[in-house]
């Protein structure tokens, strides 16, 4: 037993080094939150074998002795809620990435505080003889609560090399090999925006014009009216302040009978979600206006989102659809009119700067329809058949906030919730 105790003590015995070194470093938050990248200095402190055998599986420790920015004067992080991930550059007789990882556990940090992170470990097996070193490179910080957020940092200038093991044995041919492959799943990623919907009517006319195509055949069958795409420029209010956005929609139309059932698209590209948001949290609604020979506005409504949304992914609104009933006899125009969205317990609104006609019907009056000339709303009703997969969220038209896209603003509820890390921080504070 003392003997096997001795060789035990013996192999435990491998020479260690611990250096430190700083690099400046750009931290940069979720490009929906619309904050500017904040600019400071990572100083970090990387243990490791200083010496080993080709072969052997060693273990690295990278430990933030200061991180590039402070807690900003948001909110308190609780205890146990921030994870580091990050690279470790292997150099020299090898070469590579190491995915390094710390675990979520930190004591309170309150705000305007500096940020207390785990120490994060990954392992590197040696594959050949030489001077292999070990750089500190790109690293991120996840925050869990409230809401999942992600703050991006990485070098901006040439990092010194922290440590060096000098490996002794095998082949000094070698150049890679055995280094993990895997990436902490945490680390935000983005995602190429899917296709648009195809669209089989958009040769159709809309606005004025009011194209329509008959697909019911005679007897009275139900008619298909396609719109026209219409840039509509909104001005929101939201939870973090007043932003402008351009988004192109459109209407369609089917009749049934008398009345006519609404689908409102949302057309163009579809934006990434900055952080994960819960399901069943994003509701979005819209007023569209009636003109013409009636007055009036007709609700329509989007279903919530089915599944949580990851950050980095795309993040796509559903049709919103709902029934118009007529008021008025004769040309009767639709407009996208006020857009509501509902998001973790919060609103934003957003209101045309100016209104543009996406489709023209020939109208009869009917039962309990929209309100003719008198100017007062419609009673048009949600739930006009099951909604479609179509547009996603468009890119914003907005010159004072080029970061925002449209519609985007039900995610930027997430980012205020969840702003606690680095970056999330009004630019009024930062100056």
């Amino acid at each position: 037993m003392l003997g096997g105790a001795g060789i035990l003590l013996g192999a435990a015995a491998v020479p260690a080094q611990a250096a430190e070194v700083s690099y400046k470093t750009e931290c940069v938050p979720p490009a929906i939150s619309g904050m500017d990248p904040v600019q400071g200095t990572t100083q970090v402190e990387i243990t490791a074998p200083a010496e080993a055998k080709v072969g052997d599986e060693v273990q690295i420790t990278w430990k933030f002795v200061q991180a590039a920015s402070k807690n900003p004067d948001i909110i308190d992080l609780e205890k146990d809620t921030v994870q580091p991930t990050g690279t470790l550059k292997a150099g020299g007789a090898q070469t590579g990435d190491i995915a390094m990882e710390g675990p979520r556990q930190n004591p309170a940090i309150p705000k305007n505080s500096d940020m207390k992170l785990s120490d994060m470990k990954g392992t590197l097996k040696l594959t050949a003889a030489g001077e292999v070193t070990l750089t500190p490179d790109a690293y991120n910080v996840n925050v869990n609560k409230p809401v999942s957020a992600d703050t991006k940092c990485t070098p901006t200038e040439a990092v010194k090399s922290a440590a060096t093991i000098k490996v002794s044995g095998g082949d000094s041919g070698g150049t890679t090999g055995g280094l993990p492959t895997e990436v902490p799943t945490d680390l935000p990623t983005g995602s190429a925006p899917p296709s648009s919907p195809s669209d089989p009517s958009e040769s159709a006319t809309g606005g004025d014009s009011g194209g329509s195509s008959d697909s019911g055949g005679s007897g009275g069958g139900q008619t298909e009216f396609t719109g026209k795409e219409v840039e509509i420029p909104y001005e929101c209010k939201t939870p973090i302040g007043d932003k402008s956005a351009t988004s192109p929609v459109q209407i369609d139309a089917k009749k049934d009978g008398g009345n006519f059932g609404l689908t409102v698209q949302f057309k163009k590209s579809v934006m990434d979600s900055p952080a994960d948001i819960p399901a069943d949290s994003v509701k979005p609604s819209m007023e569209v206006a009636l003109g013409g020979a009636d007055k009036g506005t007709v609700r329509v409504e989007g279903p919530t989102n089915p599944e949580p949304i990851k950050s980095g992914d795309p993040i796509e609104i559903p049709d919103l659809t709902g029934t118009y009933k007529p008021g008025a006899d004769g040309e009767s125009t639709l407009s996208p009119g006020v857009l509501t969205v509902e998001a973790l317990g919060t609103t934003t609104t957003c209101t045309p700067a100016k209104s543009e006609v996406s489709l023209t019907l020939d109208t009869s009056s009917q039962p309990g329809g929209a309100a003719g000339g008198s100017g007062s709303s419609g009673s048009g009703t949600s739930g006009a058949g099951p909604a479609s997969s179509g547009g996603g969220l468009a890119d914003t038209g907005s010159d004072d906030n080029g970061l925002l896209r449209a519609l985007g603003l039900l995610a930027g509820t997430t980012i205020l919730l969840g702003g606690a890390v680095f970056t999330f921080m009004p630019r009024r504070r930062m100056r």
